[in-house]
């Protein structure tokens, strides 16, 4: 079952490996909480990306884990970056992404972000406003430069999804009326310092039926033809991200073949070239929190695994009562027990798990906590004045810290 998950991940001699590195003994050695990370599986799910869009450039969605080592292996395997952020570009550029495979996304961007991202000469602004197009224009014009531009248009594509982690909707903040989007071309055309170069989508994450990627290519394509007959030299389609991966052992992981198979024949009459934002489904699976049982609280009613990893680590349960499935670091014969998995946060919220058939485990063991590769750390806090966890990235036997643990001094320094 844990290789559905990850093929990595395995129990040998009663205890649990990834990538050949028994997480016992790094739990051991670097404490918990702690994430760690295979390189051979994000760089697996990198590569069925590029056999499945050989002519596609594939920008790994630096907002799923934006540790530069992670950033780097995609870099290794041919990927650009999708950004969302200053922070972000400057993570990329530190792992040595080339600017002309960096996309960059957001509906806030700032005027010291737009300056930044212009002045590296990133491959493409994804504008998410009128208000938006002039800024950028001014500040372009300001610098000498000449920004390359895509309008990110919302196609209302119901990703079948969360409905926080639904962007393509027309009630969402993301982006302009697909109906619409050609007004926003024509202006954009005519401001001197923007280079009008691509159209952007993208409708959701966790998306685990790619049949709504069809409708959205549709609309995108429609508007690409729109646009060409117009005039414009629409030189690329970015159709975004957001494809889901395996949380529940009933789940399965759409395969970057399955989103081909879905979108290529819609987009075969296009000459623009193909940009895929993955982030969750090349790194999400790629990674475990690893955490230790701290105390065993029965109440009656009620059973608890109290645990030292908290919603400041993983704050997916907390925001979207996500499932992630829990296993124990130390595979033995034990009983199943109704439980909830709850972190040491002064939160009602702050739980891994609610009311989970799983085996029971004693103070001071380890567990597993999976599919936590993409938007665990990325999304960690100092709440309750909890440093963050420490980062691991191991492959083929070995391991290297890829981030220290904080301590309460580089919290608080000033």
């Amino acid at each position: 079952m844990l290789a559905e998950y990850n093929p990595y991940l395995e129990y040998k001699d009663g205890n649990l490996y990834l990538d050949g590195v028994s997480l016992k003994a790094l739990a051991e050695e670097f404490g918990t909480p702690l994430y760690v990370y295979s390189a051979s599986y994000i760089r697996d799910r990198l590569r069925a990306y590029k056999k499945a869009f050989p002519d596609a450039l594939i920008c790994y969605a630096v907002k799923a884990n934006f540790n530069p080592h992670i950033i780097a292996i995609a870099k290794e395997e041919g990927a650009g970056a999708d950004i969302v952020s200053g922070g972000e570009l400057y993570a990329s550029l530190k792992a040595g992404v080339e600017p002309s495979k960096i996309v960059y996304a957001g509906v806030g961007k700032t005027i010291r972000e737009l300056e930044y991202a212009i002045e590296s000469d990133i491959l493409m602004f994804n504008v998410e406003s009128f208000m938006e197009l002039d800024v950028l224009n001014d500040i372009a014009g300001k610098l000498g430069k000449k920004a390359r531009i895509a309008i990110r248009v919302n196609p209302d594509v119901d990703p079948k999804t969360h409905h926080y982690i639904s962007t393509g909707m027309k009630k969402s903040k993301f982006g302009v009326d697909i109906k619409t989007a050609k007004k926003e071309y024509e202006y954009a055309g005519k401001l001197k310092n923007l280079q009008v170069i691509g159209i952007h989508c993208h409708i959701g994450s966790q998306i685990l039926d790619v049949s709504p990627y069809i409708e959205a290519a549709q609309k995108v394509v429609e508007l690409y033809h729109d646009l060409t007959r117009a005039g414009f030299e629409i030189q690329y389609l970015d159709l975004g991200g957001g494809l889901g991966i395996k949380y529940k052992p009933e789940q399965s992981n759409p395969e970057p073949a399955d989103l081909a198979e879905a979108i290529l024949p819609v987009v075969n009459n296009v000459e623009a070239k193909l940009i895929l934002e993955p982030g969750r489904s090349i790194v999400g699976n790629g990674g475990v929190l690893l955490t230790q049982v701290q105390f065993l609280k029965d109440k009656g009613h009620k059973h608890f695994i109290i645990v030292d990893a908290g919603m400041n680590d993983l704050v997916r349960p907390a925001m979207y009562e996500a499932y992630h499935h829990i296993v124990p670091v130390e595979k033995k014969e034990r009983p199943y027990i109704k439980t909830d998995v709850v972190g040491p946060v002064c939160e009602t919220g702050d739980f891994l798990a609610l009311d989970r058939e799983m085996l029971l485990v004693e103070r001071g063991e380890y567990l597993a906590v999976l599919s936590a590769g993409a938007y665990g750390f990325a999304m960690s806090s100092h709440y309750n004045l909890r440093p963050r966890a420490c980062e691991v990235l191991v492959e083929k036997g070995f391991y290297r810290v890829i981030r220290e643990r904080e301590d309460y001094s580089y919290i608080l320094r000033s």
